[in-house]
């Protein structure tokens, strides 16, 4: 559907007017999934394919128009509604909206319009309540229309940032979209997980106890865990079935990870993914959060913990929380000690089943959230297990970016995480005996955690990036004048990129070391810029820093950087020149010489996302670049010739032995 939209700008209006009516039309709302629907239309805004007024003007009329008929339903059927299938079954489908419309009926109908548990229905209880048609529209309009604008301002902006920076900065839209997504997944796993379990935990309660009088041996066992008359009932019957469900699903993925003798083939996907998203701005930040689960930012927290409770004399738990760190600890340790995972010749390391970043992660943050959630009020015990669920989310996407893992390793560490707290917060529930104030433990976890996360966590990226550095494609030796004839045609021709306008042509291909290329370069005003990290790239956003401050963002070819990356300021304060030069994989005999493939580009500034953001972008036409190159490497040995593939003039020279009077070879291609 968001292909057609993009190929049908016009007729995508009707589209985004059904996505939006659909969304607020009553029972059918609360299942159309209109948020990243209407995200995805704004990304495409962004990207210039849909027009941003005519899309918010359709998504507001839409709307409005499912809104009206909800009202008109509500103003038809009035109280007889709730008789009706699905109120008659789930009457809390109309009564959230009630308590929120009884309050304030004006801003119920603003508010509702955010809130996708209510959105549908609403208006169908302002329509029972007979609230005034001309109040309801006046109200109903103003929602609509800031509802349009809010739900496709997030993807506008992004589709105006990923023209901005994805052309340059490779894959970064990308994988910070996806860390999004995996937050938002991790996010409603875990609340939806245990709102099902809350809702049906008495239930589920009922059926042991009712298996437990149909078996009356192994019953005895289960009537004294689940004892009705107990507090605890409940919570532990909870955590045995996810015990049993998680304890099934652990074991069938270590008998298929033993079993296949190979990485599996989502493994290898995934793998290959990452590494083909590999780019500098998301290497140091991902780096860094990667080093969330690495011991000098757990333990600290963890060692805390066991001396508050020692300190209140909290030992039950205590106990508990030394056996959660310590099992897990050597089981993961063995594990990964006696079974021996595959990796690929080209990983330069990593992969041990289950992580034992993840599986550690997972079992401090799970049990710390079990032993302080008893102690919360029940609409405030999910928020641990969400923050226990966005931590390990992060640190496990952060270490498959990286290539320190399998998603196999990353899975089976959650899951084995998963059901050694499970075991542990069963047998501490069982005993447990004391409360405990949870704010002051609760402040010594979590702050000592962002404490030696913020002190660690920046002083171990490059160690972490060098240890998790992408492997080269293999080597391939070739003869320098085979090269220098013919055989330089057979190297890419263009960047491997899937979008069209990050395809740059490789017009510059180098033999032998760069120093000759860099003094000739610099003697014409070129200046060698260091890669751009995050400190410099915020100047994008500093309008006082525009022009001259923002630097040219550093692209990668095949997950590598530019080993040389030039540029050249013009006259025009908003143009500029840049050389970027990439290893290729082919050293040229004799001497084993290096050689070294890249592009010649004319960048122009481009403000953009609403002129917040600026970059410099490679404008179509190379050809002033590549002539500037050309002159300042005149003294060296040098052709121009049409690249076989693209046709795109390409120079290729040689600098080795360069002294100033290597004799000129010059072929130029029109």
């Amino acid at each position: 559907m968001l292909a057609w939209i993009g190929e049908h700008p016009l007729l995508a209006g009707a589209v985004i007017f059904a996505i939006a009516f659909c969304d607020a039309l009553i029972v059918l709302g609360a299942v159309v999934p209109a948020l990243p629907l209407l995200f995805a239309v704004g990304v495409l805004i962004g990207m210039g394919e849909i027009s941003g007024p005519y899309a918010v003007a359709s998504a507001a009329l839409g709307a409005m128009a499912g809104d009206a008929i909800s009202y008109w339903v509500g103003l038809r059927w009035g109280e007889r509604l709730r008789g009706v299938w699905p109120f008659s079954r789930y009457p809390q489908l109309l009564e959230r909206g009630e308590t929120l419309f009884r309050r304030n009926a004006v801003s119920a109908i603003l508010v509702a319009r955010y809130v996708g548990a209510i959105r549908p229905f609403v208006p169908a209880i302002a329509g029972m309540a007979r609230m005034p048609v001309r109040r309801y529209l006046i109200a109903s309009g103003a929602a609509c229309l800031s509802w349009g604008v809010l739900f496709l301002l997030p993807g506008w902006v992004l589709g105006q940032a990923y023209e901005a920076v994805a052309a340059v900065a490779g894959h970064l839209v990308v994988v910070l979209g996806l860390l999004l997504v995996g937050l938002g997944l991790a996010w409603a796993l875990v609340l939806y997980t245990y709102r099902w379990f809350a809702d049906h935990a008495d239930a589920l309660l009922a059926r042991v106890l009712a298996w437990s009088h149909r078996h009356p041996v192994l019953g005895r066992h289960s009537a004294a865990v689940f004892d009705p008359a107990r507090r605890e009932s409940v919570p532990l019957a909870l955590l045995a079935v996810l015990l049993l469900a998680i304890g099934w699903l652990w074991f069938a993925l270590l008998l298929v990870v033993l079993g296949h003798g190979e990485p599996l083939g989502v493994d290898l996907a995934v793998h290959e993914l990452m590494l083909g998203l590999r780019n500098p701005l998301a290497d140091y930040p991902l780096a860094a959060l990667a080093s969330l689960g690495d011991w000098p930012v757990l333990a600290p927290a963890c060692a805390l913990v066991l001396g508050y409770f020692a300190w209140r004399r909290r030992w039950m738990a205590a106990g508990h929380w030394l056996a959660a760190l310590a099992f897990g600890l050597a089981l993961t340790w063995l594990l990964g000690a006696t079974m021996d995972v595959v990796r690929p010749p080209s990983a330069a390391s990593g992969f041990g089943f289950p992580s034992i970043a993840v599986t550690m992660s997972t079992i401090a943050f799970g049990f710390f959230a079990v032993l302080i959630a008893r102690e919360l009020p029940g609409r405030d015990r999910v928020w641990p297990y969400m923050v226990s669920g966005l931590v390990v989310a992060i640190i496990s996407f952060a270490r498959l970016y990286l290539g320190a893992h399998w998603l196999s390793d990353v899975v089976g560490g959650m899951l084995l995480g998963i059901v050694w707290l499970l075991v542990l917060g069963i047998a501490y529930r069982r005993r447990f005996n004391r409360s405990f104030w949870v704010k002051p433990v609760a402040g010594v976890f979590y702050g000592t955690f962002a404490v030696a996360a913020l002190w660690y966590a920046p002083r171990n990226i490059e160690a972490k990036l060098a240890k998790f550095e992408p492997p080269g494609p293999a080597i391939v030796v070739q003869d320098m004048q085979a090269w220098w004839e013919h055989d330089w045609g057979n190297q890419a021709a263009r960047r491997n990129e899937l979008d069209d306008a990050q395809r740059w042509p490789l017009d510059v291909q180098v033999a032998g070391p760069l120093a000759p290329l860099r003094e000739r370069l610099e003697a014409q005003g070129w200046r060698v810029q260091p890669q751009a990290r995050w400190a410099q790239a915020l100047n994008m956003f500093d309008e006082d820093a525009w022009p001259a401050g923002v630097p040219v963002l550093p692209a990668t070819l095949d997950a590598r950087t530019e080993t040389l990356l030039m540029v050249r300021e013009g006259e025009d304060p908003d143009r500029r020149l840049a050389l970027r030069l990439w290893p290729a994989p082919v050293q040229l005999r004799p001497g084993h010489e290096p050689l070294w493939i890249g592009t010649a580009q004319t960048l122009h500034f481009s403000p953009a996302v609403f002129d917040a953001l600026a970059t410099w972008r490679p404008r179509a036409d190379a050809d002033p670049a590549l002539e500037q190159v050309r002159e300042a490497v005149a003294d060296l040995p040098h052709r121009i010739e049409p690249h076989p593939v693209s046709g795109v003039p390409t120079l290729r020279l040689r600098t080795s032995g360069a002294g100033g009077g290597a004799e000129e070879t010059e072929d130029r291609a029109r």
